[in-house]
């Protein structure tokens, strides 16, 4: 049984009163998720735009 199967059999067991709870909990753990991706982003981006800022860059994408 899968991990998302399991996670499907246990919430059709949980009482209709913390759903809304569970729910919340879901969207919470997308949203961190999003963010810690968007945090990795940021940070990078520090060190890869010496490489994006150089001349070649630019030639190299002017085609396309």
């Amino acid at each position: 049984m899968s991990k998302k199967e399991m996670f499907l059999s246990e919430i059709e067991q949980v009482p209709e009163s913390v759903l809304d709870e569970v729910l919340d909990f879901v969207h919470f753990l997308k949203t961190r998720i999003i963010k810690e991706r968007f945090d990795i982003a940021i940070a990078s981006e520090s060190s890869l735009k010496k490489d994006w800022l150089k001349p070649e860059e630019d030639e190299a994408w002017q085609n396309l």
